[in-house]
């Protein structure tokens, strides 16, 4: 009781109070699901750190990929590793310019028009674009075009699933910048364009590097596409030629009646997941220093 006789509240959280028994019951609700969905998660990455990192030397990432009868522990994949590398660095060298390009034109130049809304609509479409139907239609235009798979009709694959992921990313990236420092760059005389490449474009860029690493992530884990464009080898890069990838041997293999290799397709599964995992760190780290 205060002095004017009136009870003071109870300020103190009661347990089987409506509202607090709810929020504990949703709580473990969530707690629960959250374990759930790691499990799955959990035990795959155990596994991979169990049956691949067997298997792991320095041996796998120079050599060539063994023949079905040779002695167990020998060979590699360094084929599909340089494989991997040249197509989705053609990928990039594709997606990243015309994807910024399109994000400055969506986010600066004509942001309210129908083309603009056109190009947003099917950007956004393509992200949930199924891969396979990107590699069908590398094959039409890039392998029935010039005859033969290559490494070159597997990069352009790969371009159509990171296109979209940099251009949504970009345009997102370009928006959140604070229109002061616009309206600063005008009043300081400069023009549009210098405004842009002095102003804007700096400061969204660790945005948009973000967007950039997160779909090469995406790229590099890409199997269906390339089945129809790059199709595989057993020998060394030739761009003209079927070339190697991860995602390919990891999808040959897996199903071959030799131990030895089944034992390199889960090295390279391991390899594969660690070089996606540290792709998404990046992304994260330099996306959490941006400071708009």
């Amino acid at each position: 009781m205060n002095q004017s006789g009136l009870e003071h509240p109870k300020l103190e959280r009661q347990p089987m109070e409506p509202r607090a028994l709810k929020s504990i019951v949703l709580s473990v609700i969530t707690i629960v699901c959250a374990i759930t969905a790691c499990i799955p998660l959990f035990s795959v990455l155990i596994m991979l750190l169990y049956r691949g990192g067997k298997r792991l030397s320095f041996q796998l990432f120079y050599t060539l990929p063994p023949g079905a009868f040779d002695a167990p522990g020998v060979g590699g994949f360094g084929n599909a590793i340089v494989g991997t590398a040249f197509m989705v660095g053609i990928a990039g060298l594709i997606s990243v310019p015309f994807g910024i390009l399109a994000a400055i034109y969506l986010a600066e130049l004509d942001p309210h028009s129908k083309v603009s809304e056109i190009a947003r609509f099917c950007a956004k479409t393509m992200t949930g674009l199924p891969s396979i139907i990107a590699g069908v239609f590398a094959y039409a235009v890039v392998v029935l075009v010039m005859g033969h798979y290559s490494a070159w009709a597997g990069g352009i694959a790969l371009s159509l699933l990171m296109l979209p992921t940099v251009m949504l990313t970009a345009e997102e990236a370009i928006k959140m910048v604070p229109n002061p420092m616009r309206e600063a760059a005008y009043g300081m005389g400069c023009t549009p364009s210098q405004s842009l490449t002095k102003v804007i474009l700096p400061v969204a860029m660790p945005s948009i590097i973000t967007g950039v690493v997160l779909a090469v992530a995406r790229a590099a884990g890409e199997t269906a596409p390339l089945l129809f464009t790059a199709l595989f080898s057993e020998s060394w890069l030739a761009p003209n030629n079927p070339t190697a990838s991860l995602a390919v041997l990891i999808y040959n293999w897996s199903s071959s009646p030799y131990q030895n290799l089944i034992e390199l397709a889960w090295a390279a599964s391991l390899i594969l997941v660690v070089l996606v995992f540290v792709l998404n760190i990046i992304s994260r780290s330099i996306g959490g220093k941006t400071k708009l």
